[in-house]
Order: structure tokens, then sequence, then C-alpha cells
């Protein structure tokens, strides 16, 4: 059973079958840009359909079932009748409707709408093919709830920010719809729907889950990757740039030396990007021959860089080494079956437990975040070389266009300087949220909840996070652009040439002070475009 074609449905990519266990975060990415239609698979709604049957079953004995015939968390001791179950799934979304804070971007509500849809595919949950078949309808016809970002401790999943999505399926509050600000109800009847009211268990299996901080987790990783292939770039301008030694880079200190795989993929990159340069030198290019019998001489540069280059494989392959874990960790959740009860259709029962607790994802964001603001920190240090006149090797300070000292405009013009000035804020403003959030858990919901995974906390973190390394990278790729500039950008690498000339489609030479803020923004679109990232690999 699939979902039924309605008016404005999206058409654009490839049809994505969800079946609860083989969604990627690749698929994710491409569901959060609307690049992708999706649908339950025939073989999950058999499995959907199973599950719902057992619960019936169970409920027709009227034995206490989690969530089903009882309340909801400490309340769980006081039991229902059969006619009252659905009625408890209507009131879950209204006593959890509490979210507070700025309003998740659209991207991540997608996202998080595909997340709850893979797991309820799974056929563990106890719900009908309709609903499932209903997320989908409104995330094929981009429609998307207004999710606050704030309310979730990441324990018993993420109930507040999910309840919104379960609010929109039953036609209240307001949503994103095709671009535009509407009423959820307004929504529903344009698109021939009617409200959906949910049965047992319904309610508790939309909100009951990791979705939320998983859809930060996936988009915070697909940046990040992103962005671990733009530093490569950069360390290579940088190099240029600083007329450094591209013998740092060389396959020998890696490939066998010290083997691990993100810093040998680093490595290669910029080595690759470095090849046939003019700037950036081999060192026994750098050193050609001795002291002709002297016993001393002075050389006119040091023999190996400063670490923010010399060093940057290390740094960002520790992110690529952790990225790879953390991977595997959301893809092992994003199809989990990650609500409670669950029904065991092989064993006939329902089972309680925590699948809803966010602790992987929480884990796993904490660790990224601290990878994350490291990069940014090496991006910050790489930026300072190439406009501090004391170590970016003869190019002017801060950048700024050489002026005859008898011309009009000689010493009125800062050039780089506040945008330094900015990444550095941005950096530490970095440090400080990588700060572990995991280990501050809180007893809460009467003690039922007693240890929280604030794994939501964390993802939204690690997000901040990419945004603010996305901002310092821009600002960082604008300056070795204008550094390759002065130095002679036909001297540089065939590569890194390419990528110059694709940020000067965008962001034209700095002659003169002007505002920059706006160049900034247009940089990160493009980082965020992907576009820079292509040079790599």
């Amino acid at each position: 059973m699939t979902a039924t074609a309605l008016p404005h449905e999206l058409t654009s990519g490839a049809l994505l079958e969800l079946d609860g266990a083989s969604l990627t975060i690749r698929d994710a990415l491409e569901v959060s840009r609307g690049q992708r239609t999706v649908r339950l698979s025939e073989h999950a709604a058999e499995a959907v359909r199973a599950s719902r049957s057992l619960k019936h079953e169970l409920i027709d004995r009227e034995i206490p079932i989690y969530g089903v015939t009882t309340g909801f968390g400490d309340s769980a001791h006081r039991q229902i009748s059969p006619a009252k179950t659905s009625q408890l799934q209507q009131n879950i979304l209204r006593f959890m409707g509490v979210g507070t804070g700025p309003t998740a971007p659209p991207e991540v509500a997608r996202v998080t709408m595909l997340l709850r849809a893979n797991c309820l595919s799974k056929g563990n949950s106890g719900v009908r093919t309709e609903l499932i078949e209903r997320v989908l309808d409104l995330l094929n016809h981009d429609v998307t709830p207004y999710i606050p970002e704030r309310g979730s401790c990441g324990a018993s999943g993420d109930l507040a920010p999910l309840s919104y999505v379960g609010r929109a399926l039953a036609g209240d509050g307001r949503v994103l719809f095709d671009g535009h600000d509407r009423e959820a109800s307004a929504a529903l009847t344009e698109l021939g729907l009617e409200p959906f009211l949910l049965e047992a268990k319904e309610g508790l299996a939309l909100t009951n889950g990791t979705s939320f901080m998983s859809a930060f987790a996936c988009l915070a990783v697909g940046a990040a990757r992103e962005l671990a292939d733009l530093t490569d770039l950069m360390t290579a301008m940088a190099s240029e740039a600083l007329l450094g030694n591209r013998g740092h880079f060389n396959a020998f200190l890696f490939d066998s030396a010290k083997p691990h795989p993100g810093m040998i993929t680093s490595a290669r990159h910029i080595r690759e990007l470095l090849a046939e340069s003019h700037l950036a030198s081999d060192s026994d290019e750098l050193f050609p021959g001795g002291l002709d019998g002297a016993g001393f001489r002075e050389l006119d540069r040091h023999v190996q860089d400063k670490y923010s280059i010399r060093c940057a494989p290390h740094i960002n392959g520790a992110l690529r080494d952790v990225l790879d874990w953390v991977e595997q960790w959301i893809s092992i959740e994003i199809n989990s079956s990650d609500d409670n009860p669950l029904f065991n259709v092989g064993g006939g029962r329902v089972e309680s437990g925590g699948n809803f607790y966010g602790g992987h994802i929480g884990q796993a964001m904490d660790s990224l975040k601290v990878a994350l603001a490291n990069l940014c920190d090496l991006i910050d240090r790489q930026l300072e070389l190439v406009v501090d006149e004391k170590f970016n090797r003869g190019l002017t300070a801060n950048l700024i266009p050489r002026f005859e000292p008898d011309h009009p405009e000689a010493g009125l013009h800062h050039g780089f300087k506040g945008l330094q000035l900015c990444a550095s804020a941005m950096t530490a403003e970095a440090m400080h949220l990588c700060a572990p959030t995991t280990i501050h858990s809180r007893s809460t919901e009467a003690h039922n909840q007693d240890k929280v995974s604030m794994g939501t906390i964390a993802a939204r973190d690690a997000r901040s996070i990419v945004e603010l390394a996305q901002n310092i990278a821009a600002i960082h790729l604008m300056a070795c652009c204008q550094a390759l500039e002065l130095r002679g950008i036909e001297q540089a690498s065939p590569r890194t040439q390419e990528a110059f000339r694709v940020v000067r489609e965008h962001i034209p030479f700095l002659d003169r002070d002007r505002y920059l803020d706006a160049d900034i923004a247009t940089t990160v679109a493009l980082i965020q475009s992907g576009a820079m990232s292509e040079f790599v690999g």
C-alpha cells in the first residue's frame, strides 16, 4: 500500500522507499533539500499491519500496556479502558505541545518527518500504515510543521518537538506549505486531506523517539564532511600563499609512518591539490645546496612550517575519523525502532524498554562538537598567518591592496582586519559550545526519567558549531583567494586556480575597504552548496 497522488505532489528526484532498515544519511540529506519523493515499501507495510494486529489482540485482552492502556511516564500505574485509548493519544500531542525557542529550519523538519516515518516502517510500533503514509504525504507535498527547538532532554525521545509533527497531521497549528506560512488545517484542505485521528499507541509512536535529534545529527554530519574537504583545499591555498613546504604532506609521513585513515586522506588531498604549484615547494627545492665549507649560515626561512599548516592533516584527519564512527552510529539509529513499547509479532507479546533513549546520538554529537571546534581553531590560526604581515612572507598587512607611499589612500585601508577579528570571535564561540552536554543529565518527570541523554541539545550544539565553522571557513577562503591574487594566482597549482576562479565569480578582489558582511554570507552559501568541496578528492 502506498500514498496516493495528491495535488502539488513533488516529483523531483528519484523515488525513495522506506523499509525501516536501509535509510542512509545521504538519503536524509537529499530529502532535506526536497530532492526525493518518499513512500512506504510494500514489504514494510506488511510488517506494520502485523504489528498493529497484535496490538489490537493485546488491547482486547485488557492487559495493561504502557502508553496504550496506561498513562504516560510516571502515570503508567493508571490503567484505562480500551474505549479511552484513542483520546489518550490525542492528549499526548496536547500536553507535550510545550516547545520554546527558535523554530527549527525547514530542512530539519523534513528530515525529522522522514526519520519518524522510517522508524514506524520497521513494523514494531503497532501503528497503521495510513499514519506513516500521512507523514509522507505531507513531506512529499512540502508541508513541514513549525517545530520549536527547545524542550527535549533526549531521554524519552524528543517528546515535545515530535508532538508538533502529530499536531500538523491533526490539522492544528501552523505549517510551512510550499514556502508559505499557513494554518495546518488550510494546508490539509488544499491537499484534499482530513485531519488525522489517532488510534491507540499512535500519538506515543509519533512523539516517543530520537528523530528530531537524529535530524540535526544527519545534517551536521553532512556539513562536517564538506567542511573537512574544504579545509584540505584551504590548507593547500594557505600553503601556497605562505610559500610553504609541500613536503609536509608527502605520502611517506602518512601511508606507512602513521597511517590513521583520516590523516592519510587529508594529506593525499593536500598533496594532490598542490601538484604543479610554483608557490609551495618540496623541501628539497626550498633548500638546495649545502654550507659550502662554512660552519654556519642563516636560512631565509624555517625548514618547517607552522603547526596550523604542517599538522593540518593530523587535525582534519581526526575529524574524518570521528565522522566514520559517528556516521555508523547515526545509520544504526535512524534504522531502528526507537519508540516504546514495541510489539514482538514473533513472540506474540508487547515489550517495554528504553529504545527512545538518545545516548548514542548524544555521545556522537559531543565528540563531533570537539572535532569541529578544533577545526575552527585550525582555520582561524591559518587565517592569522595569512593576514599577519609578521608571518605571511612578504604579503601586505591584512592583505590590503598595495599603494605607493605618496598615493592619497595610502594608510587608510585595513583590509581583512575586521574579518580576522570576526573569525576569532566565532572560533571562541565554537569552543564554548563544544563542552560535553551528555554529562549534564537531569532527573525529570517525577524521577521517572531520572537519567536523561541530553542528546537533542548536543545535536543542536553540533549544528551551531557547523554554522560557525562555515562562516569561519568563508572568511579564510576569501583571505586565501586575496592572498593568492596578491602573490600571483598564475603561479598557483591548476586545481587551486580553478577553486579561486569559482570564488571570484561571486566575491571580487578587495581593492579597498568595503562592507564585507554580504561577502561572508555569499561565500557561506557557496560553501553550503557543496561547490568548493568538489575540488577535493
